[in-house]
């Protein structure tokens, strides 16, 4: 039986914060029961395990960081909406490290199509698509573009993040820099030749 006042979505805000505090390789099962006072049991009524408990963090927070994202590039477009998109992300991964971390998690494959199709997968691909839409990049460039973008910004993040840049440049410099380098990259794009039909 449930234990009065704990509820799945509950105890999923709670692993998220944790992992903010205390990073997310420590949210556990164990870690939220001590949380909430209860005993480990109490906890798989309302999640299957740890795997399914990150999961759930992952997805949560994937949902709020594609919400911020859309609300900065909202009315946005071409260099304007790429500039507000990278600036919401690294806002959101310096604010919530843990979360942002459970974000990059690799997922069993027996859960990838669950996650694919969740509301906040679904969001993240039509905002960023929507947001390439001003560069004119069609299959498979559209694809190469976002691994690019998401390769550099997470990589920009985790180093950040992590105490990386040691030279006295400023930091949110070389950010700027690098997202204008970004815009360039996708104005002059090298398209993919599509082969004669």
């Amino acid at each position: 039986m449930p234990r009065v006042g704990l509820t799945t979505d509950r105890v999923v805000a709670a692993a998220a914060d944790l992992a903010d505090e205390a990073g997310f390789e420590a949210v556990t099962v164990s870690a939220l029961a001590r949380h909430f006072g209860v005993r480990d049991a109490s906890l798989y009524t309302h999640v299957r395990g740890l795997q399914d408990l990150r999961v759930r963090v992952a997805l949560l927070a994937g949902g709020e960081l594609i919400d911020e994202i859309a609300q900065a590039v909202a009315g946005r477009a071409g260099k304007e909406a790429l500039v507000a998109f990278a600036g919401a992300y690294r806002a959101y991964a310096l604010r919530h490290p843990g979360r942002y971390a459970a974000t990059q998690i690799r997922v069993d494959e027996s859960l990838v199509a669950t996650v694919a199709d969740s509301p906040a997968m679904r969001r993240t691909a039509e905002i960023t698509h929507g947001m390439l839409r001003a560069y004119g990049l069609g299959e498979p460039d559209l694809t190469d573009a976002v691994r690019l973008l998401r390769s550099t910004f997470h990589g920009y993040c985790a180093l950040e993040a992590g105490g990386g840049f040691g030279a006295p440049r400023d930091v949110r410099a070389s950010w700027d820099k690098a997202v204008d380098a970004l815009h360039v990259a996708l104005e002059n794009w090298p398209r993919e030749e599509r082969a004669a039909g």
